[in-house]
């Protein structure tokens, strides 16, 4: 008898239909995935099984039993009882699903404070067993620390130590790996794969990367426009696809390809000199402060019309290089020197005046979006701000912007909550090229997409790139994207460059152990 059974699950806000008719079951140690775009129903089709729909969202199912119990007649005390213990998630906006006021460690601890009479010493002992399992580097620092000092990937492993606390029967996994660098990955995966032959936990795997899908998942679920359009054995589907739209999906999945061919750079745009950043934060009152390099001497020059590639594991410093470089943070040492402009000794008004030609992309989009302001106007503030355009061109000129991300027609309207993670970042990507920028630092830009999008916003960027020559620093993990994205590489660890070149020799021919153990952690 399967673990979980649903039957013609129907999810709407108010009249309008979200997820139609969807269907499945899922035997115990079996692992179901669903893809699909951006915005198709998989998130909604998850929450609906575990009864978190937000407000204004109606699901209704036919039939919708887990261990043969019918989940939509449980009172709310006992449908939150099954929550956390026997169904756990793993939700796909970290920055977002964790309380910004408590310590790491607290949060995990308190599944065990509401399902375990553990004391307060074996509670702390388990969670720093699940940050161990889960690969989390000095796991005594990031028990004590706060959502926002860590890295987005250690967020994530923080999230799933979380949801594997109780050893549930049945775990949803809504993009689990996004944020997570190649290695971590293939070593969470493994982790899940264990923990699922030793425990015969069934998991509900929702994920845009196909590689994932194609190593973890029994069966696959292609979703569209709130719809099931085709499912089978994984392996079957991703020989013989039959749906139109799954082939075009998996013809959009990225490779580790060859470099763009373009011209040599131009005159210099960005330089790093010699840049160093340290983290401090202190134990207790009295405590001496930990102290973390996140940056140690590292340099760069990055010519107009070029892409720069930064790749590394969570932790290795690259979105603190992205921050140093835009002077959200200040450097301790070095210099970064922009359109021949020293960043790291300009005023405030010398500032704001580089930064109208320097962009960035946040690693999370719904911590970098107003939840108050309509889409329209976030994209269209830095325009009214910095004069570049007559106010009567604005909205033709947002509404073009948003069509070219991928965003419907009606998106300026609407704020950022109506949208999926997805389309949140495909916001950011478009808030970011409103100025016309000579240089975009991208943190992890398509990282939330899904392969069709990142597909699309790829070849948006290169577009832009060829006719203005913008410049871009592009931080990924995925290092099949910046494969074919960039024109030369820096591959950081633990704050230091281990290896820097032209992206062809980088990944040809890797010289430092650590570049090789990366690029062989890829997923085909």
């Amino acid at each position: 008898m399967p673990l979980l059974e649903v039957e013609d699950l129907h999810v709407s806000a108010g009249s309008t239909p979200l997820v139609k008719g969807v269907s499945f079951a899922l035997e115990k140690g079996e692992t179901l995935a669903l893809v699909g775009e951006s915005g198709s129903g998989k998130t909604l089709t998850s929450l609906a099984v575990i009864g978190l729909l937000g407000q204004g969202l109606e699901a209704r199912a036919r039939r919708m039993e887990f261990n043969s119990e019918e989940l939509q007649t449980l009172r709310p005390r006992a449908r939150r009882a099954l929550r956390g213990s026997a169904i756990s998630m793993v939700f796909q906006e970290p920055a977002t699903a964790m309380n910004p006021v408590l310590t790491c460690g607290y949060q995990v601890e308190e599944a065990f404070i509401i399902h375990s009479t553990l004391n307060r010493g074996e509670r702390r002992r388990r969670v720093l067993e699940l940050f161990e399992k889960v690969k989390l580097p000095d796991p005594e620092r990031i028990y004590d620390s706060y959502p926002h000092e860590i890295s987005g990937g250690q967020r994530q492993r923080v999230m799933i130590a979380m949801a594997l606390a109780h050893k549930p029967q049945l775990l949803i996994a809504d993009e689990p790996t996004t944020a997570l660098d190649v290695t971590v990955q293939a070593e969470i995966l493994q982790l899940v794969k264990d923990l699922q032959a030793e425990m015969g936990m069934a998991m509900l795997w929702i994920s845009h990367d196909f590689g994932v899908v194609k190593a973890l998942s029994d069966r696959v679920m292609v979703m569209k426009d709130g719809k099931l359009v085709e499912e089978g054995a994984t392996q079957t589907v991703f020989a013989k696809p039959k749906a139109a739209y799954t082939k075009q999906l998996l013809a959009a999945m990225p490779v580790l390809g060859t470099p763009p061919k373009r011209k040599a750079g131009g005159k210099v745009l960005l330089e790093a000199k010699g840049l160093n950043h340290t983290y401090r934060k202190p134990v207790g009152w009295w405590g001496k402060a930990q102290t973390l390099h996140a940056l140690k001497d590292v340099s760069f020059a990055l010519a107009e019309g070029r892409t720069l590639g930064v790749v590394g594991e969570s932790g290795s410093g690259k979105s603190t290089l992205a921050k140093v470089l835009t002077r959200l943070i200040g450097a301790d040492g070095g210099k970064v020197v922009f359109l021949g402009q020293e960043m790291t000794a300009a005023d405030q008004a010398g500032l704001r005046t580089l930064r109208r030609d320097m962009q960035m992309v946040f690693q999370d989009p719904a911590a970098a979006l107003n939840p108050k302001m309509k889409v329209g106007e976030s994209i269209a503030e830095g325009i009214y701000a910095h004069a570049t355009m007559p106010p009567a061109k604005v909205k033709p000129f947002v509404a073009k912007l948003l069509k070219d991300c991928g965003l419907p027609a009606d998106a300026a309207g609407r704020y950022p909550h109506q949208f999926s993670g997805g389309q949140k970042q495909r916001i950011c990507i478009a808030r970011a090229l409103a100025l016309e920028p000579k240089l975009v630092i991208c943190d992890e830009a398509v990282s939330a997409l899904d392969v069709s999008v990142q597909a699309q916003i790829l070849q948006l960027l290169e577009g832009i790139q060829q006719a203005r020559g913008t410049s871009f620093v592009f931080i990924s993990h995925d290092l099949r994207v910046v494969s074919t994205l960039a024109d030369e590489v820096l591959v950081m660890q633990h704050g230091n460059v281990v290896e820097a070149g032209p992206t062809a020799n980088i990944f040809q021919k890797p010289k430092h152990p650590y570049t090789k153990r990366l690029l062989a952690a890829v997923l085909a």
